[in-house]
């Protein structure tokens, strides 16, 4: 068993103390250097999909399918998917969620950069596309996506509408730490949903209500132009790498 390994162990076994200023302050200072790069990037990639996805609905319906009439029959027409057509758009959207995955653990990498005064470039946030760490971080993403998704979906299906989003919540929150643990620990995507389950549950109001201040200053960039979530929403990420530093640390990293 590495070290990191260890220490993650030794934490689970003895519990750990978290101090919610302290947290929420690292998670800030980072945020202060990487908000506008961070921004700058999920805009661009935002519009990039934007761009493919507006292109791919023109070569199949036509330039009439992006009008606002249509759009909001797309919309009555999902919500009314049902059998396997759900399953189909419900497996789509897990595979496309889990592939751009690698983006989170680097804009994630990028905040540990800025922690340590690092240079951080466009080649940062796709640093975890590798055979190393893609294959963890996907099948980590798919495999939460897919309990989740399937589970609320099955509940909704049974007519249990309120309980499936609840638990996809739940599942979210409590494997919040998962990709850090691959990208800073070196674990495997089991390994590291199963320790992100542990850790979480040993202080989770503590870590519930740093998530829920990370998610409301990330919302702040609605307020006036709505453009400016683009560049309040890496304050979550900062929120998750501030977390794993301040539970796990670095004192026993091999270098990165």
């Amino acid at each position: 068993m590495n070290q990191k390994k260890d220490r993650i162990e030794e934490i689970i076994r003895n519990g750990y103390q978290l101090d919610f200023e302290k947290v929420f302050n690292k998670a800030f200072e980072n945020y202060k250097k990487i908000a506008l790069y961070a921004g700058l990037m999920i805009f661009v990639f935002t519009v990039i999909l934007m761009t493919i996805a507006a292109s791919i609905t023109i070569s199949l319906l036509g330039l009439a399918a992006l009008s606002q009439e249509s759009m909001k029959e797309l919309s009555i027409n999902l919500e009314s998917l049902s059998g396997l057509n759900l399953i189909i758009y419900v497996g789509a959207s897990v595979l496309f969620s889990s592939l751009t995955s690698p983006l989170t653990a680097g804009l994630i990498k990028m905040a540990y950069c800025a922690d340590r005064d690092e240079e951080f470039h466009v080649s940062t946030v796709f640093s975890y596309y590798t055979p190393k760490y893609f294959s963890q971080i996907f099948t980590a993403t798919f495999l939460i996506l897919l309990v989740s998704n399937g589970v609320s979906m099955l509940l909704n299906y049974s007519g249990v509408i309120l309980v499936g989003p609840m638990i996809s919540v739940a599942v979210s929150f409590f494997t919040m730490l998962t990709i850090p643990l691959i990208i800073f620990s070196d674990l495997t995507a089991v390994d590291a949903i199963r320790y992100s389950f542990s850790i979480v549950l040993k202080q989770p109001l503590i870590l519930l209500a740093l998530i829920i201040v990370a998610i409301i200053g990330a919302m702040v960039g609605f307020i006036g132009c709505c453009i400016g979530v683009f560049f309040t929403i890496p304050f979550v990420y900062s929120m998750y790498y501030a977390m794993y530093s301040e539970i796990i640390g670095f004192d026993h990293e091999e270098e990165l």
